[in-house]
């Protein structure tokens, strides 16, 4: 590929990037925030709201390694992600270390939890996870950490949305089964 097209396909893989990072970016729902601190953070709203900001990025950036089109889609969201959080405002800089610790331990876990096939359902480890991380008791599938788990695969779901809205979907023709394409 000629230098000239390959920098603009790469500015362009990146202005997607940026786009899909900053979506997982976004704050929770301060109603969200308000009910994880009440049922699991012990009343610390700021826990709360990290932990759910971490979901978000986490899965996020699981849902690129799972559904991205192209192989590199993970490794650019990660490099954004970890971008993204040495600039946010609400991470003070001697932190930072600690933040993606935090980050790092959250997204293994949640990685864990995807790959899981035993125990309860997915929504259901989701809001086990959250709430292990928040302080909360879950060793029980009750009412609150379902909804922590349907949040969570809310959070899942919109990613892989705006995966597919930013990158672009998988297009198969309607005439052949994908082993066909493999073929070629």
């Amino acid at each position: 590929m000629p230098l000239f097209l390959r920098w603009r396909a790469e500015r362009d893989l990146k202005r997607k990037t940026d786009r899909y990072v900053a979506g997982l970016m976004a704050e929770p729902a301060a109603a969200d925030v308000q009910w994880l601190a009440t049922t699991a953070a012990r009343g610390d709203s700021d826990h709360a709201a990290w932990e759910l900001r971490y979901a978000r990025r986490a899965l996020g950036l699981l849902a690129a390694e799972r559904d991205a089109l192209d192989d590199r889609t993970a490794s650019l969201v990660a490099r954004a992600l970890h971008d993204a959080l040495a600039r946010d405002r609400q991470v003070a800089s001697a932190m930072l270390e600690v933040a993606e610790r935090q980050f790092n331990a959250r997204l293994s876990a949640y990685r864990d939890v995807l790959a899981a096939r035993a125990g309860a359902a997915t929504p259901g480890r989701l809001g086990q996870t959250l709430f292990a991380f928040s302080g909360g008791a879950f060793r029980e599938v009750d009412a609150n950490v379902g909804r922590a788990g349907e949040l969570l695969a809310a959070y899942l779901a919109e990613a892989g949305a705006a995966l597919r809205e930013v990158y672009g979907a998988a297009a198969l023709p309607e005439h052949l089964p994908p082993s066909a394409l493999a073929k070629r």
